[in-house]
């Protein structure tokens, strides 16, 4: 459970009236597309359910009001984790599901959403997304014989979270309780290397930038309707230092009104006038 987020949903708990609507978590609903059933858990797990967080109950009663034609539950998973147990109970209610179940982890799944989106028949994880894992923890208040219990419980409940982890990805338990012991955090395409994630969703590429000049002034309207760029013209300077100047004065003085005069225009045109200006300049 987020701390900050507790304090937050304690604060509103305390200061709401009786008539205001309470604050809650949102428990999933589904949104369905033929065979398909879309369902996303945004929120923390928690067995309390309501304000505090989405309970194992409530959503099996999500999976139980969904149609009996769905085939496929794509779940969008953007959530901190929580209560192991109430994780575990959602994992099996996903499991029992005839649907095939697809995770998609949108923002970030961390501690029990880790291993709710590892245990998926699919995990995709999209763009930037995280997934974490480390082991279980808890609170204890007891003498030393119910703190070394409250221990092995604890290693108890990482051992089975880690076979979570190593059903989806291969290697042995010892080698995830290492990794969860890390506190281990996957970028989406980390996820997919260590085989917690089957792939990174691609987005749609946007659609090109769209034209609103007219371009029908020119010869071609854009880069669409033009040939290929010549690949062989040399700059004009490079032409022009190698050239030979052979420029007579009759050439000079035939030159010289074309020279006051506006250059033509076109790229080339304007080349030729101010050689041909270079050329004045140099003989006067």
């Amino acid at each position: 459970m987020n701390p900050t987020r507790f304090a937050a949903r304690l604060a509103a708990m305390k200061t709401r009236t009786a008539d205001a609507t309470p604050v809650r978590a949102e428990i999933p609903t589904s949104t369905l597309d033929g065979t398909t059933a879309v369902l996303r858990l945004y929120d923390p797990v928690d067995s309390y359910g309501e304000f505090w967080g989405v309970s194992a109950k409530e959503f099996a009663q999500a999976l139980d009001d969904l149609p009996s034609n769905i085939t496929e539950i794509r779940l969008h998973i953007n959530s901190p984790g929580g209560d192991v147990f109430d994780g575990v109970a959602i994992v099996n209610a996903l499991r029992a599901h005839s649907a095939r179940v697809v995770v998609v982890v949108d923002g970030i799944a961390a501690s029990a959403a880790s291993f709710i989106a590892a245990s998926a028949d699919e995990t995709i994880m999209a763009p930037n997304s995280e997934l974490m894992i480390h082991d279980a923890w808890g609170l204890c208040v007891g003498n030393a014989a119910e703190m070394k219990q409250m221990a092995e419980m604890l290693d108890h409940i990482s051992d089975n979270m880690a076979s979570i982890y190593a059903a989806k990805a291969g290697g042995s338990n010892e080698d995830w309780r290492a990794a969860m012991a890390k506190e281990s955090w996957y970028s989406a395409e980390e996820a997919v290397a260590a085989g917690l994630a089957d792939s990174v969703q691609e987005l749609a590429a946007p659609a090109g930038p769209q034209n609103r000049h007219d371009l029908s002034i020119f010869t071609y309207a854009g880069r669409a309707a033009a040939p290929a760029p010549a690949r062989d013209v040399q700059p004009i300077g490079a032409v022009a230092s190698q050239s030979t100047d052979t420029t007579t004065p009759e050439d000079l003085e035939a030159a010289a009104p074309a020279a006051a005069s506006p250059p033509a225009h076109g790229a080339v045109a304007k080349a030729k006038a101010a050689m041909a200006e270079a050329a004045l300049l140099l003989a006067s």
